[in-house]
């Protein structure tokens, strides 16, 4: 039978020869590869592709029907259970898949297409009073079977997980304030203050004080003196009052230039 070929565009080596075996009505698990190589070397001789990148998967299929028609010319190979193995099954199973994904594309493409019949709305015009709407609670919903044992439970193990967040020792610390004071200021207190008192009681002296930070700078500033023969320290008995008193009653006392507290 003569067959007379209307040449069409085909997508790949498989889309002609999916079109050849639904054309003659044959079974996809049952080629007739001569038939069917014979038809596809008559179309190949047809064709007039100008790109050779194309017209080359073409040539290697055909080359690939040539080999599976000589390979059923030949004793089927066997597999190790016994069984005959068909030239055709690999080719087979290339246009199966080849056939399902153009399937798939087709159903895509139908769908865009009813798609594109849909048309919406580009701003939906809701009535404010249904936007401001809000459920009511159902708080027998809401509560289920919760109870006030329950609750409490629940309570009591979160507070329990509380406490065992705390860190015993850090959480007894106070809080720590920083004590605002002149340095400088507060030196020259100490200075005038001895230079207005030939003597004076290192106890008397640190009671004028009002923070911790401004004894530590008395007692700096009282050393300094001591270091550099400004004053004398004198005390009667242990644990008894300090005396302080002027080195040289004709001098006031005075720092040193190099003198600082940091």
């Amino acid at each position: 039978m003569e067959l007379v070929f209307k040449l069409e565009t085909f997508e790949g080596p498989l889309d002609l020869l999916l079109h050849l075996i639904e054309k003659n009505k044959m079974d996809i698990f049952d080629i007739k590869i001569s038939e069917i190589t014979e038809q596809y070397l008559e179309y190949i001789r047809q064709m007039q592709q100008q790109d050779m990148n194309i017209m080359s998967e073409f040539l290697v299929m055909a080359a690939t029907l040539l080999d599976i028609k000589s390979r059923m010319l030949l004793p089927r190979e066997k597999t190790e259970e016994g069984e005959e193995i068909d030239p055709r099954a690999e080719l087979v199973e290339q246009l199966l898949q080849y056939k399902m994904a153009k399937y798939m594309a087709y159903e895509l493409k139908d769908r865009q297409m009813d798609a594109e019949h849909n048309f919406y709305k580009e701003k939906a015009t809701i009535p404010k009073e249904i936007l401001e709407y809000k459920e009511p609670v159902n708080y027998e919903k809401l509560m289920g079977d919760m109870t006030l044992k329950k609750l409490n439970s629940i309570f009591q193990e979160i507070m329990k997980r509380t406490e065992d967040r705390i860190d015993p020792i850090r959480s007894k610390f106070g809080n720590v304030e920083k004590d605002e004071i002149q340095l400088e200021g507060k030196t020259n207190y100490i200075i005038d203050y001895l230079n207005s008192h030939e003597k004076c009681s290192f106890r008397e002296l640190l009671e004028k004080q009002h923070s911790k930070l401004e004894r530590i700078v008395t007692f700096l500033v009282i050393l300094e003196l001591m270091k550099i023969g400004s004053i004398l320290v004198e005390q009667d008995e242990t644990f008894s009052d300090i005396n302080i008193t002027r080195a040289n009653s004709e001098e006031n006392v005075a720092l040193s230039d190099d003198f600082s507290i940091v």
